[in-house]
């Protein structure tokens, strides 16, 4: 059975998030997307905790069900604490079994932190000292550093991080067998790391409202069975777990160095010419993604290790429609057309990944012929991209004005 599985999001009690993100919704947009398993997020919160009781029901296999969608419990948690000299803060996420085991993650990390402060709480709690409490409540627990090379709050943060993951992890990253790359990396840049060839690369939406779940995820041969998901991470079995679904990294909101007060982005290189300051103001740019990577790999790029899953990158559909129809993503103009596809042809990451293109562009109007022409230059990733830095999102294009006209043109001929 081929499955596909968002593990990393939050509930509507974490910060800057949407008051949408409930049981109910994440389920009816799990079924929009075609996802077939997704993280509760927030099991720590004492309040997201009692109503997953109340509205999820367990099955046999570590999982839990709403609306048929399976559930699997997953929180981040924030570890913020002094090591080497540096304070450091790291995004982990643990995903359990059980509510009872979910009971005693909560005993045991409520000693470092608030929990009802926030769905992802801050802990005083190392990361090595933290895997190894949970790994001591269940081992079939699973700890995934989160968004790996964001410069704020990741483990290989340029700002708060570390360079490896035995720095991070020491003796227990006998445990770590995953890491999440993030938006703003892709497997191929993670390639570059020899370090990281005893982990797998897991890709989430961390999504903060429903409609951003499966902008990134992970395809598997296997039944919904939580057990069976960590066997197959636990062995790095590619067999089983097929390839990961990508934003294109650029597009990420870290990829590349700079300054977003003074509209300044930077290739690595740049960063080092100038040696990290803003070229405007003088002060120093935030380092992004593709310049820790450059930092710290050691192979070339365009290598790639042995037993590597593999990944295929995905555009958002309504950022495609908004596109082919020149207007924002969140109009009223796109959504109509993103649930008439829908309604037409299955979920949203059936469209983008897999749906024969000519049935798009047999579509009425202007919009047939530029849809089909926009997914076809997605899947081959031909694609014009400014890419994102300090915060701000990477700009996509997949279409100019000509190719705009000549839809049009065809559309209009179609109908003599």
């Amino acid at each position: 059975m081929r499955i596909i599985a968002d593990l990393h999001l939050h509930s509507k009690y974490s910060r800057a998030t949407s008051r949408e993100m409930d049981v109910e919704n994440m389920a009816r947009w799990c079924k929009i997307k075609g996802i077939t398993i997704v993280g509760t997020g927030d099991f720590t919160h004492p309040v997201w905790l009692r109503e997953l009781k109340a509205k999820l029901k367990p099955t046999d296999r570590g999982l839990y069900t709403h609306g048929g969608i399976y559930f699997m419990l997953t929180v981040e948690v924030s570890n913020i604490y002094p090591q080497g000299g540096r304070l450091r803060k790291i995004h982990n996420i643990v995903h359990c079994p059980s509510f009872e085991v979910a009971e005693r993650i909560n005993a045991v990390l409520g000693r470092f932190g608030a929990l009802m402060a926030d769905g992802r709480p801050t802990l005083t709690l190392p990361s090595d000292k933290m895997v190894e409490y949970i790994m001591e409540v269940s081992p079939d627990c699973l700890v995934v550093p989160a968004h790996a090379w964001t410069p704020w709050f990741s483990l290989f943060g340029s700002n708060s991080g570390f360079d490896s993951l035995v720095e991070c992890f020491g003796e227990q990253t006998k445990h770590i067998y995953a890491a999440e790359t993030g938006l703003s990396s892709d497997p191929p840049m993670n390639w570059r790391l020899s370090q990281l060839d005893s982990v797998v690369l897991l890709s989430n939406s961390d999504a903060h409202s429903p409609a951003k779940l499966g902008r990134e995820a992970n395809v598997f041969d296997a039944e919904p069975d939580y057990y069976e998901l960590m066997r197959i991470l636990r062995e790095k079995d590619t067999s089983k777990f097929l390839y990961t679904i990508e934003f294109f990294p650029e597009e990420g909101k870290y990829h590349v160095d700079g300054h977003r007060k003074c509209g300044i982005r930077l290739r690595p290189q740049q960063t080092l010419k100038r040696k990290g300051l803003c070229p405007s103001c003088g002060k120093p740019v935030t380092v992004g993604v593709l310049s820790r990577i450059e930092k710290l790999a050691d192979r070339p790029e365009g290598e790639r290790p042995p037993g590597a899953a593999g990944f295929q990158r995905l555009i958002p559909l309504k950022e495609v429609l908004g596109q082919c129809l020149r207007v924002g993503p969140g109009s009223v103009k796109v959504d109509r057309l993103y649930h008439r596809l829908l309604a037409l042809f299955g979920s949203e990451l059936h469209i983008l990944r897999e749906l024969a293109l000519p049935k798009l562009e047999a579509l009425s109007g202007a919009e047939g012929p530029a849809l089909g022409l926009a997914l076809a230059r997605m899947r081959r990733g031909e694609v014009a991209i400014a890419p994102g830095y300090d915060g701000e999102y990477g700009t996509i294009a997949l279409l100019d004005q000509g190719d705009l006209d000549r839809s049009r043109q065809k559309a209009q001929l179609a109908l003599l």
